[in-house]
């Protein structure tokens, strides 16, 4: 089956993008299957900046079809600003090239409203949502009172279920999180009728299309949003996001059977990184995490707000790899730690005195871990000019060789910088390689 799966392995802002782009030389179709535009992806082609949010990464690409799929949530204005900057950049971006399912569901003002109000009512107990309503929206799909792109082709009948739930969301700002936000009537039509202007002339059936597309052995790319441990379910809860960020999220976000998938690319900084509050086992408090920071310009981009920093976790990543089933592991930024004296990785934990080297399900559990290292001597700045991988420097193959080896999962890509070619392949990449060849 020619398809690909690419998932964060950490806690996002992994560098997906980069390898979604990259590896869609020769894909047929993009899928993303989760998320929002809480998510962001930089792209870095010839030197030349792109930043997405909901447009899947391979539109860069003018062979590729690019699927917004049912498992997404979409701000309608933030796409419809996307493909406007799309188009002004020379990139095509047409109702064959972008298709959105008719049951993804929009995103609409009083999401935010409440997002916004529930996360100040929280005071010190934030938990760092962006506040752009992808919690919330997610809420009305598992009430069943959220609104699909589909419905805009019957505004009428849509016309009566936002009034009734403006009222409900006006109530809740009102009477539970105490908020003198109130959402108004005429303001979220008016963008139900601008989306419906805009936008219905991209909604499919997409789980028809994909389906289809893979009985036709087309090379599809599935591409994720956030990262595994910010899932749902499995992730460290309630620092988490609002949607399957594993694997298994393509199967019920696109809509299709798992014969229709194929291997799984996780995709991982050298270090780790997280945005917001939660438990973070291996952050760095101290000047090397500061220059980490500063030297990957580690700062969201749809947020900007800056990311902790810290050594790579092993323990973490097994439970990853695990969770999604990762064949193997693209490992990014490997040129962000050139210059430091020494590198490390968690290899397990102690928690209360005892060795364990699998992570913890509850966080009280996880904030009290002591990680426990393997340090290796740094690498200088001649990784930059790495093309091939005999050529990365000894210190970060030895890197990479034990992390492979500590995680169970071969690494398959060493990026080296964020353009495009920036990127290594190793002797275990034969199938990822030919997405890209």
């Amino acid at each position: 089956m020619p398809a690909l799966i690419i998932v964060g392995a950490q806690w996002g802002d992994e560098g997906k993008g980069k390898l979604v782009d990259y590896l869609t030389a020769n894909a047929d179709y993009v899928v993303r299957f989760q998320g929002g535009s809480n998510a962001g992806h930089t792209l870095v082609v010839d030197g030349k900046k792109t930043k997405l949010s909901l447009v899947p990464s391979g539109i860069l690409r003018p062979q590729t079809t690019c699927i917004v799929a049912a498992g997404v949530v979409v701000d309608p204005q933030t796409l419809m600003d996307e493909i406007e900057s799309l188009k002004k950049a020379g990139i095509k971006v047409s109702s064959d090239r972008l298709k959105i399912d008719e049951r993804a569901e929009l995103v609409l003002e009083y999401h935010r409203a409440l997002d916004r109000a529930r996360e100040q009512s929280r005071g010190e107990a934030k938990i760092g949502t962006t506040g752009r309503g992808i919690g919330p929206a997610y809420e009305d799909r598992a009430g069943r009172v959220g609104v699909r792109f589909g419905e805009l082709r019957q505004l009428e009948i849509l016309k009566t279920k936002i009034k009734s739930n403006i009222e409900v969301k006006n109530k809740m700002l009102a009477n539970v999180y105490s908020s003198d936000e109130e959402v108004k009537f005429e303001d979220v039509w008016s963008m139900i009728e601008k989306t419906a202007s805009n936008l219905l002339a991209y909604v499919d059936d997409t789980s028809l299309v994909v389906h289809e597309a893979a009985q036709k052995h087309k090379k599809i790319v599935f591409e994720g949003a956030q990262g595994t441990l910010l899932d749902t379910t499995f992730g460290t809860t309630p620092f988490v996001t609002s949607s399957s960020t594993i694997a298994g999220g393509v199967l019920t976000g696109c809509g299709i059977g798992a014969k229709d998938t194929g291997p799984v690319l996780g995709v991982a900084k050298a270090y780790a990184t997280r945005v917001g509050a939660g438990p973070f086992p291996t952050e760095l408090h101290d000047a090397t995490g500061d220059k980490i920071r500063e030297q990957g310009a580690e700062f969201g981009t749809v947020t900007g707000r800056p990311r902790r920093c810290g050594w790579f976790d092993a323990v973490a990543m097994k439970y990853a790899v695990r969770l999604s089933g990762i064949d193997s592991l693209a490992v990014t930024k490997l040129d962000v730690l050139a210059g430091l004296p020494e590198v490390k990785i968690c290899y397990r934990y102690k928690l209360n005195g005892k060795e364990i080297s699998n992570f913890p399900s509850l966080n009280a559990d996880l904030e009290k871990v002591e990680p426990e290292y393997v340090t290796f001597e740094g690498w200088d700045n001649s990784i930059l000019q790495a093309k091939k991988w005999y050529q990365l420097p000894t210190s970060a193959r030895l890197f990479l060789d034990t992390l492979g080896e500590i995680i169970g999962c071969p690494i398959s890509i060493a990026s080296v910088g964020a353009d495009r070619e920036s990127t290594i392949f190793s002797s275990n990449a034969a199938t990822i390689r030919s997405f890209a060849a």
